[in-house]
């Protein structure tokens, strides 16, 4: 047999490893689980997931045999197999695994689940940039894997990593009951509206840079990888769809925001109605859309959402020629921070109902009560102001709830 050669895994994972910084960390990584066994964690390209893999090796085992970082797409896969590592990995004291860029990789549920059951001492944190290909993998891995979602950056984050600050995150009571002495205590360590829309245009990705030609860019790559390669593999779109899906997108990106006519929009894009919602629900499990429904048990297949928005602000701008509507960037960008902890559905009055209790109207200064007036639990998210004042909160301040 012959003897499995490691060096080049273990010189590329010294490499990154003095590479890394622990200056900025994001959100989830105080949130997860680490001891426990098997943890998948999932979120578009770029938000930061291999970087926290690393943080976690750097501040937890250092220079330590205990911990390995591999990314299966690299060419030392194709000669061996992930098992085989494992194993090696193991017999010589592991029992640390963190696999990134599962997607690669042909056959990988079924090996870390092999993995999982055959190495009860090996405990494994796998991350993955296809959501559609992680979401196929669950009943697989369903009964083992602990899975977790990495959104890009919150505009709270964004702040942190920018200015090198440290402000906490606030949960939404919290927000909503001391909105005045929380947006008073941000307000005097800097302006944010300064940087408010900065982090709208191309601030929800932390790629490395900040030329704005080459920032779109790369969000292009994202989604062209989503909808060219993603959704007809791994959801039997079909390539003769790439067009039409392009111009959905265009469509969601230019409204204010978009509320769907299935019918009128399948006449717009040349999609058959049914096929039509089946794709809005594929675009929404890849996170290149959010849709938000009547009701929270909403997001069937072929139930038609109440609400369409891109998935962040940044996708707007990328996507849509010229100007994006502000109306459409504000309710984007509130829907965007709200609901990475909570729930938020379409409500009969206002624009955002979140877990079930409070109800929000998003807009500018001159924007009223009139639409919920004597509604209980009732807010206005206000652009364009930097203090709180009663039920009135300033929208920038909900980049703070994760």
């Amino acid at each position: 047999m012959k003897k499995l050669d490691t060096t080049s895994l273990i010189q590329k994972h010294n490499r990154l490893l003095e590479s890394t910084s622990l200056k900025f960390v994001r959100y989830l990584y105080d949130k997860l689980p680490w001891n426990e066994r098997l943890i998948a964690i999932k979120g578009p390209r770029g938000t930061g997931k291999t970087t926290m893999l690393l943080q976690r090796i750097k501040k937890e085992f250092g220079k330590s045999n205990k911990a390995l970082f591999v990314t299966l797409d690299d060419l030392w896969f194709t000669r061996n197999t992930l098992s085989d590592l494992a194993d090696d990995f193991v017999n010589k004291g592991g029992t640390h695994l963190f696999i990134d860029e599962v997607h690669k990789y042909a056959n990988w549920s079924i090996e870390i689940k092999n993995l999982y059951d055959f190495y009860p001492e090996l405990n494994i944190v796998f991350t993955g940039s296809s959501l559609l290909e992680i979401l196929n993998s669950r009943s697989d891995l369903s009964r083992r894997a602990l899975a977790y979602e990495l959104q890009g950056l919150s505009y709270r984050e964004y702040l942190n990593w920018k200015l090198d600050l440290d402000f906490e995150s606030v949960e939404l009571e919290e927000l909503v009951k001391n909105s005045a002495d929380i947006s008073s205590e941000v307000v005097s360590k800097l302006k944010p509206l300064e940087y408010f829309d900065e982090y709208l245009r191309m601030g929800y990705f932390p790629f490395t840079g900040k030329n704005e030609l080459i920032y779109y860019q790369r969000i292009k790559e994202i989604l062209n990888m989503i909808i060219e390669m993603e959704l007809p593999l791994l959801r039997n779109t079909g390539i003769s769809i790439i067009g039409k899906m392009r111009k959905l997108l265009f469509n969601i990106s230019e409204s204010a925001p978009f509320t769907p006519n299935a019918s009128a929009l399948s006449k717009k894009t040349e999609i058959a109605r049914k096929t039509l919602l089946e794709y809005l629900h594929y675009l929404d499990e890849a996170k290149v859309i959010s849709a938000i429904y009547k009701d929270a048990r909403g997001n069937s297949l072929l139930q038609k959402p109440d609400k369409i928005f891109l998935e962040n602000t940044n996708y707007i701008y990328a996507i849509a020629h010229g100007s994006p509507e502000i109306g459409n960037i504000r309710e984007t960008f509130f829907l965007n921070q709200a609901k990475e902890a909570n729930t938020v559905i379409y409500p009969k009055q206002g624009d955002f109902l979140v877990n079930g209790k409070f109800l929000f109207e998003v807009g500018g200064k001159r924007k009223s009560f009139d639409q919920i007036a004597d509604i209980p639990n009732s807010f206005l998210a206000i652009d364009d102001i930097e203090y709180a004042v009663g039920n009135k909160i300033p929208l920038w301040l909900f980049g703070f709830l994760y």
